[in-house]
Order: structure tokens, then C-alpha cells, then sequence
């Protein structure tokens, strides 16, 4: 038959508009991207006819339209099975907030709240109130102040207390993180100029006072998080650098990076300074992330002396980077959780999740292990195995935390079929994210909680090398 003849039975517009499917996807999507789907679905449909391909019931357009419309309509900001091992990791959003948070934020989204405006007085607020007391609490500091995140927190300091100064700093601790951010080059966009003493592996006390002049503004302190140095090593302690600080009137800013409100050992992790112990330690400023150890939403915490945070807030950048009242409520829900230290691991996701005892996390892997196998069958040997899970995103990289998972070896094949697979279940309608290494896609389940889900969403994987699931 003549493809012009054919591609006259090719369903109309207008008939499609009439099926139940698509009625019911204008409701959803409105009239004109249900047009506009259907008529794409329609050309494709036609050049496929002119090359002598059949042509697919109403039903089936109008199935292909919709799921055109679906996955144009799904967020690319989608939750996923963070099975890396890595507990806060950036690419994948850091910390998971609390339920408190969670709750706190949603009704700061829904309603409005007094950000900046006094109940008592009637009269305009600060929105730094919200936290202020509560942080200086935790903390033990005079004063404190946020910021959107750590790289604006260090931004704004150097900025407000010694921009056209020198600041000094170890060699050592001039850090790059990820994203190839790099410690130096955001010191020099603050406007300070940068003066580096010592050499990588050792910083000695008149290194310092060495590099101490006129021009001197401050001298910092960079806790090195994401790296460390071993060997022949030497470096100054916070407490004996804020004595040499002091002893010339410079005020002394300590960034701890990750930063944590509570002594880590408690968890059964590797001690991490405490943002309380900087203070004892004498830093005048100190600042740390919202969003990593802390486990609240990303945010930049300034902590420190009063006459110091009063400058930084007069700062006219300090406006520019301020916190919105979503994030200012999940972060003052978020601290509240911290005056009772007993309850932490039970009610803050990222110290369970590095609490959960290895043996835990074993007995899901074997639970597991039968069920995953039967899912990828043909195609993988699926084992259990221990493995060391990190902590991540600048917070001890080296100090890892026993744990389990499933390491999925092809059968046959080269590493493409794993790659394959890890592509496939990226695809899953909530996606698994793994790592591959030593031949095998491994899952580590530290922070698998959703059991009963991730094996519903197993259901829908397409294996290479095995076919469909059963």
C-alpha cells in the first residue's frame, strides 16, 4: 500500500483528544503541552509509516504521549538510594535533614513568619535572632551570625576584618576541596592578601611571628579535613596560634571546615574539633558548614567575639549572602535537636546513619543478597561484603566506619556490563547510585533505611546480560 494512503489511518488530533488517557492528561498537564505531545508522538509515528512501519492503535499514542509528558514533567532534582558509601556526599546533597526540620521548614513555607519583625515591639526584627542565642548556647561563643554556606562564611570574615590586609596563614592548610575550590583563592577574592608561612608538611611557631608586620589584619587557622599529612610533620596548635595572635592584637579566625557541635567519640567515630573547643581555644572567629556534620541544611556559621561579628554584619556583603527563612527554620529546628545529646543518634539522620552498628547493616546484606541475585539473574554473582564507609564531604576523609553491602560481579563479560548495570539502575524510577571497584558494583547499605522500598523499586530493573526481572 501507497505510504500516503497509510498515513491517512494514522489517528487524528482531534480523536486522541477524545480517549480517557488523554482527557485525563489534559486534567494533569493542561490542554496545550497534551497537544503539544501528541503531535510529536504523531510525527515521529509518520516518518516511521513512510518507512514502512506499522502504525500503533489510539491507545498506544495516546500512552507514549503521556509518558512523553511524564518524564518532561519529573524534576531533575530526584531522590535517590545513596549506596556510595559516602554518608555526606556533596554530589548527592550532603545531610539529610531531620523530621524536626523538615516540619520546621514546610510550615515556614506555607505561612508567614515573623523573619525579621519583633512580636513584642512591633517593630522591625533581625533575622540573625532566630539562631543567634541558640548557637551561642551550643557553642559557648559571644556572638554568631549565618551565612548560605562555609566558602561565604570565610569569604565575609576576611572581608570585613582585614579586606586590603594581610592574612596569614600554613602552607599546609591552604586546602582545596571539592569542585577544585581552592582556600587560597577565595582569601584573595575576600580582598586580604595572602601570606603563606612555613612549608607543606611543617608550620613552626616563629614561622608566624616571622610573618608578622604592619600590614598584618588577622591570622587564620584552616582545620585541614579533607587530607592529612603524615610523617615528618610539625604544625601550630590552635590554642598556642591565638596566644600569638593576641600577643600582637590580631584576631585569630579559625575555619573548621565541616565543624561539629558535639564530641564524635560518643558515636564510636574519630574525634573531630568541636566548634566549643575553638572557642576555649581562644579563636576570636570561627567559622563551619551547616549542612555536613552538623546535619542541617546548607548554611555558613560565623561564631565568635561580639565587636567582630558586629563589623561582619555591617559588612554590605553579609545581605547578599544572608539565609532565607526556610533554611533559618530547618537550622534553629536542627540545633534545638542538640541540647539533648542522649537522643541525637536517634533523631538527626546523619548521626544515625554513622552510628548504625555494622552488625546491623550485615543481616540487611544477607536479607538482601538472595533477593538483589534473583533480580540480576543470569548476569551477576551478588555476595555479601564488608566494606568501610566514609563519612565524607570534608569531614574526616580518612577515618572510614565498618560496614556491609552487596558487590555484584558479571558472570561474563568485561567492566562495560558493569557499567551497564550501574547505568541501569540509575534508570530505576528511584535511582540506585553504588560504586564500581575490583571488578564488582558494590552497594554499601550504611544508609539504606527504606528496606521494603528499595526492593520494590528492584522490581522495574532491566539487567544487562540477564533480560527483564521476573
Amino acid at each position: 500500500m501507497d505510504a500516503n494512503v497509510r498515513l491517512r489511518d494514522i489517528p487524528s488530533v482531534d480523536e486522541l483528544l477524545r480517549s480517557a488517557a488523554v482527557v485525563e492528561a489534559i486534567e494533569c498537564f493542561g490542554r496545550q503541552p497534551v497537544l503539544e505531545a501528541l503531535r510529536n508522538v504523531l510525527a515521529a509515528i509518520r516518518n516511521e509509516v513512510r518507512e514502512g512501519g506499522d502504525i500503533p492503535s489510539s491507545d498506544a499514542i495516546a500512552t507514549a504521549a503521556v509518558a512523553a509528558l511524564e518524564t518532561n514533567d519529573r524534576s531533575t532534582l530526584r531522590p535517590l538510594f545513596n549506596l556510595t558509601g559516602t554518608v555526606l556526599h556533596t554530589n548527592l546533597g550532603r545531610a539529610l535533614l531531620a523530621e524536626a526540620a523538615i516540619d520546621a521548614a514546610t510550615e515556614a513555607m506555607r505561612e508567614a513568619v515573623a523573619l525579621e519583625f519583633d512580636l513584642e515591639s512591633g517593630k522591625r526584627g533581625e533575622r540573625d535572632d532566630h539562631l543567634r542565642a541558640l548557637v551561642c548556647e551550643l557553642t559557648g561563643a559571644e556572638d554568631a551570625t549565618v551565612v548560605n554556606n562555609n566558602a561565604a562564611a570565610v569569604l565575609l570574615v576576611l572581608n570585613s576584618l582585614a579586606a586590603g590586609r594581610e592574612a596569614i596563614v600554613s602552607r599546609g592548610e591552604l586546602i582545596e576541596i571539592g569542585g577544585a575550590f581552592r582556600m587560597p583563592d577565595i582569601m584573595i577574592r575576600s580582598g586580604v592578601r595572602l601570606v603563606e608561612v612555613g612549608t607543606t608538611n611543617r608550620t613552626h611557631a616563629r614561622d608566624y611571628r616571622d610573618a608578622i608586620g604592619p600590614d598584618t589584619g588577622l591570622m587564620m587557622k584552616v582545620h585541614a579535613s579533607n587530607y592529612r599529612i603524615e610523617g615528618f610533620t610539625k604544625e601550630v596548635g590552635a590554642r598556642e596560634l591565638a596566644g600569638i595572635a593576641h600577643e600582637c592584637g590580631l584576631p585569630l579566625v579559625n575555619d573548621l571546615g565541616s565543624g561539629t557541635l558535639t564530641d564524635l567519640e560518643r558515636f564510636g567515630l574519630a574525634h573531630e574539633p568541636t566548634v566549643s573547643e575553638a572557642i576555649v581555644d581562644g579563636a576570636d572567629i570561627v567559622t563551619f558548614s551547616g549542612d555536613k556534620l552538623l546535619g542541617g541544611p546548607q548554611a555558613g556559621f560565623i561564631v565568635g567575639r561580639s565587636a567582630f561579628i558586629d563589623k561582619i554584619n555591617r559588612n554590605p556583603m553579609k545581605r547578599a549572602l544572608r539565609v532565607d527563612k526556610i533554611r533559618l527554620a530547618a537550622l534553629e529546628a536542627t540545633l534545638r535537636l542538640y541540647r539533648d545529646p542522649d537522643r541525637l543518634s536517634e533523631r538527626l539522620p546523619t548521626m544515625r546513619l554513622l552510628a548504625r552498628p555494622k552488625a546491623d547493616i550485615s543481616e540487611q546484606a544477607a536479607r538482601l543478597a538472595p533477593l538483589v541475585e534473583r533480580t540480576v539473574k543470569g548476569a551477576f554473582n551478588v555476595s555479601v561484603i564488608a566494606c568501610e564507609s566514609q563519612i565524607g564531604s570534608g569531614a574526616l576523609p580518612l577515618s572510614t566506619v565498618p560496614s556491609a553491602g552487596l558487590a555484584l560481579a558479571p558472570l561474563s563479560g568485561s567492566g562495560r556490563i558493569l557499567a551497564e548495570l550501574a547505568a541501569a539502575l540509575r534508570r530505576l524510577p528511584m535511582p540506585v547510585i553504588g560504586r564500581i571497584e575490583r571488578g564488582s558494583l558494590v552497594l554499601d547499605l550504611r544508609c539504606l533505611e527504606d528496606e521494603e522500598g528499595f526492593v520494590a523499586n528492584l522490581e522495574h530493573l532491566e539487567p544487562p546480560g540477564g533480560g527483564p526481572s521476573s
